[in-house]
């Protein structure tokens, strides 16, 4: 069962008692978003690192930006890391999935905060919200963010990958999950001796392959999700979004069936070139010599 907690069940202030000797990492993978970067760090900066003491690190893994995210990123207080230095020898570090992975390998946190970078009304209470079921419940793993999205008709549900793609393909192979309300939402958290067990899906298969390989692992009870109050983030067209189903739809159906489908498929769409979307996930970090070499 999938346990979900309230908007505003959490104060910063009563979890740094109960974080203890634990270390939390924020992780924001980030490309191109000089316009939000900067802001988003200097409020976790301010309100839950330097005033409380229950963030220890943020850190931002540049994924080949264009633009002055790196530079306003570590302006504004992070660790910015460029992901191409990463772990260089397992790939160049394209996408949001292996941003990820490496944030974990370089990051020192017991308890790892993702979030996406491109959100324009930050609220710092989205990681207090993701940090109080891991601190206050030992037997959770991977806490879920949802929240209201004021761009659609009526502000709820989820994106439209999340309606049209995540959501059927979550009910119909692996209806232990339905129940989550917004399975491809970027703002989770987990504990870093979960989430070093599993691969990492390049791309933006990322969050539903985690909900999947976490459930599979260690059983869907130690997924919890949160009401995270309302996010505003960029509306993306439809032909952006359609690679990022085709990636949601391979992970689904690959670990239903890894004979279900290839390496790579190829989106079709007419008047439009094929794009070729491929299916390489990263492997878990414990199977890496580099990150044992790291965390000694």
């Amino acid at each position: 069962m999938i346990r979900t907690f309230r908007h505003g069940e959490f104060a910063a202030v009563d979890l740094v008692a109960a974080k203890g000797g634990q270390v939390v990492s924020v992780c924001l993978p980030a490309r191109n978003e000089e316009q939000t970067v900067g802001p988003i760090i200097e409020a976790l900066r301010s309100r839950l690192v330097d005033t409380v003491g229950l963030v220890d690190e943020i850190v931002v893994i540049d994924d080949h930006s264009s633009d002055r995210t790196a530079d306003l990123a570590a302006a504004a207080g992070a660790k910015v890391f460029d992901a191409e230095s990463v772990l260089a020898e397992y790939g160049e570090g394209h996408g949001k999935g292996e941003a990820m992975w490496k944030s974990l390998f370089v990051s020192s946190g017991d308890l790892i905060v993702w979030c996406d970078a491109d959100v324009r009304d930050f609220d710092t209470d989205y990681v207090v919200g993701l940090l109080g079921p891991l601190l206050t419940c030992p037997d959770l793993q991977f806490v879920k963010g949802f929240y209201d999205r004021p761009i659609g008709p009526d502000g709820h549900g989820g994106g439209r990958v999340t309606e049209l793609v995540a959501r059927p393909v979550l009910s119909l192979l692996f209806p232990h999950l339905a129940a989550i309300v917004q399975p491809l939402a970027g703002e989770y958290a987990g504990r870093r001796e979960a989430l070093e067990q599993l691969p990492f899906v390049q791309g933006y298969g990322v969050d539903l392959g985690l909900l999947i390989d976490l459930a599979e692992r260690f059983g869907a009870e130690t997924i919890g999700q949160v009401d995270l109050g309302t996010r505003v983030h960029r509306n993306r067209t439809l032909e952006e979004l359609s690679p990022q189903a085709m990636s949601v739809l391979q992970t689904a159906l690959r670990r239903a069936d890894r004979q279900l489908i290839g390496e790579a498929a190829v989106l079709a769409r007419p008047g439009t070139d094929p794009v070729t979307i491929a299916v390489a996930e990263r492997p878990a970090l414990t199977s890496v010599p580099e990150y044992h070499r790291f965390t000694a």
